[in-house]
């Protein structure tokens, strides 16, 4: 019966477009000459004002937008050559050793930068590619949490990750953007516990409408673990390739492997894996996956 529910599910996904049956190749990022522009303004700031942190901070960020992560890490560590002790550059380093799937270098960082916030008043974090709205949804805490939680749980320390999680849900609930993204990695790794009650209370304050300026796929996903919308409906005319599409898809496998249909997960998980973004989380965490027991 799983194999023909999975079967189904395939046949589903290939007459919606979502999966492919061969090798994908996307567009180039139209954006592009616009981030080299922004790298070159970056470093000529950075040249300037060779002990800013913010500086430096903001040429490894740049570096990032364009893939270009080795030389991001290489920039923060520079800058951490001088400043050791710098949150803002262990907090950017460590997203960036996540997407080189280097998890215990990506805790060291964060669990490091978490420490030197403790009891320090928290600020906004500026947004490098801005949203919709332009206001920013992060701050330095928030953000240090965000990936600490994600790195934990990618190198395998569920207990811990889910500790990270619950701690930095209260923080979450300042704006419904970082409510949706935060309480979806929550409920994964509560599910993956076992901690079903309370599980089952991270949901409670999700609603059908809620005020969402760039989080839309994990508001989704939240609505599709409450049952909701249906697996169809989540992953309708996203586009594999993208990070939406690995958002989505990661989720709707880990919620379809929680519900005991392993078939089904992998499927997804492998399209995920296959299509990419290599730097989003919803790809970085279905390698892992795929390679978890259920």
């Amino acid at each position: 019966m799983r194999n023909l529910a999975s079967a189904l599910l395939t046949s589903a996904l290939l007459a919606a477009g979502v999966l492919h049956t061969g090798c994908s190749s996307f567009s180039a990022d139209p954006t592009r000459a616009e981030k080299e522009d922004a790298l070159a303004d970056a470093r000529a700031r950075w040249e300037s004002e060779p002990d800013s942190v913010e500086a430096c901070v903001w040429v490894g960020r740049r570096l990032g937008y364009l893939g270009r992560y080795e030389e991001a890490v290489a920039t923060f560590t520079r800058g951490l050559e001088l400043y050791p002790d710098d949150p803002w550059l262990l907090r950017f380093r460590g997203h960036r050793w996540i997407t080189l799937r280097r998890f215990d270098d990506a805790v060291r960082d964060l669990e490091r930068a978490r420490e030197l916030v403790q009891g320090q008043p928290d600020v906004v974090e500026p947004d490098g590619e801005p949203n919709k709205a332009g206001v920013p949804i992060g701050t330095l805490h928030s953000n240090i949490d965000y990936h600490l939680g994600l790195a934990l749980g990618l190198r395998g320390d569920d207990e811990r990750s889910a500790e990270i999680w619950l701690a930095g849900l209260p923080a979450a609930r300042a704006n419904e953007d970082r409510l949706v993204s935060h309480s979806y990695w929550t409920w994964l790794a509560l599910k993956r516990l076992g901690r079903d009650a309370e599980a089952a209370q991270v949901l409670a304050p999700i609603r059908p409408t809620m005020n969402i300026l760039e989080n839309e796929g994990y508001h989704a996903l939240l609505l599709h673990f409450r049952g909701e919308i249906s697996r169809e409906e989540l992953l309708k005319g996203v586009v594999p390739g993208t990070t939406e599409f690995a958002t989505r898809a990661y989720g709707a496998g880990r919620k379809a492997r929680i519900d005991g249909d392993g078939d089904a997960a992998q499927i997804l998980f492998a399209e995920v894996v296959k299509t990419g973004p290599m730097a989003a989380f919803g790809c970085i965490a279905a390698e892992v996956e795929i390679g978890r027991s259920p």
